[in-house]
């Protein structure tokens, strides 16, 4: 008996069933979500120099995006687990399903935190300072849902810390612009992660979970989100004015502008069958405009 699960434990532990569970949580996770964030904290390099920051700095940023961003996505999954084996939209996903286990998870975790605390660490010292109060944030998160509607929110200063987190990476130091950015950034996630909750509003309402469209509806939450996306859009102009950015970028925002109103007439109270459409793709896009844009101004004008 010893024996058999002896061979069992090494078995577990072989390096193609840990590829095999790493794939596993990779599409847990949503890898390609990151570039949801990880543009934004790209911009902010840029900006805070007005020059290439260098391919340290940006590898630098680019693990610790990693790290931090799909270490908190597993996390939330480890802390929904028991809520996302009753919804039937979620309970095919991996923990429920039994694909991995939550010790696995928490492998994943662990390996993805340490690689976003010895990433700031070779940024420089700030950064490395502030790297476990971004660890708790993006961490805590996961259980706000329980007890706020404006757990949106909360998800959006997680991801808008992406542009402080890079800014303060390449400088050693805070200023305003960043701040700006990262509020832009928060009322975006924000708006957009109200639009993905509406899928769920009445198993949140039967399991005691908390959202914007589980409190108001979908006809406001809707609404809510818009206002948030304008003043995503009226904070990105003020960017502009501080960047001292110019043409190039004036289009980019027209694009994202654009790409935010339609994002919009995708989703309707009565019509949820393109949230994905809206929240993915679109949204997608939105960050890589910025970014292309944003090059384009610094670099090319």
């Amino acid at each position: 008996m010893q024996q058999s699960q002896s061979q069992t434990t090494v078995q577990s532990w072989s390096l193609y069933n840990i590829w095999e569970k790493t794939k596993i949580i990779g599409d847990m996770v949503k890898l390609p979500h990151t570039v949801f964030a990880l543009p934004m904290a790209y911009v902010a390099a840029i900006l805070s120099v007005g020059v290439w920051p260098g391919f340290d700095k940006m590898i630098l940023i680019t693990l610790a995006m990693i790290g931090i961003r799909n270490g908190a996505m597993a996390f939330n999954r480890l802390a929904d687990a028991q809520y996302d084996a009753k919804n039937p939209r979620t309970a095919g996903r991996a923990i429920p399903a039994g694909l991995v286990t939550p010790a696995q998870v928490m492998v994943f975790v662990v390996f993805c935190a340490v690689l976003f605390l010895v990433s700031a660490y070779f940024l420089n010292p700030l950064a490395f300072a502030i790297s476990p109060l971004a660890l708790a944030a993006v961490y805590s998160y996961s259980y706000a849902k329980r007890f706020t509607p404006y757990s949106h929110v909360f998800l959006g200063f997680c991801l808008g810390g992406a542009p402080i987190g890079a800014w303060v990476g390449v400088t050693g130091k805070l200023e305003a612009l960043p701040i700006v950015l990262s509020l832009a950034i928060t009322l975006w996630v924000a708006g957009f992660d109200i639009l993905y909750s509406c899928q769920d509003m009445e198993f949140d309402r039967k399991a005691g979970l908390h959202s914007i469209p589980q409190r108001f509806g979908l006809a406001k939450a809707l609404r809510i989100s818009s206002v948030l996306h304008l003043f995503t859009f009226i904070c990105l102009l003020i960017v502009m004015y501080m960047a001292d950015l110019g043409l190039i970028f004036g289009i980019g925002l027209l694009v994202i502008g654009g790409l935010l109103i339609y994002e919009h007439i995708l989703v309707k109270p009565d019509d949820l069958s393109r949230i994905k459409l809206a929240f993915c793709t679109v949204n997608g896009i939105i960050s890589i405009s910025l970014l292309v844009f944003t090059i384009a101004d610094v670099f090319l004008f």
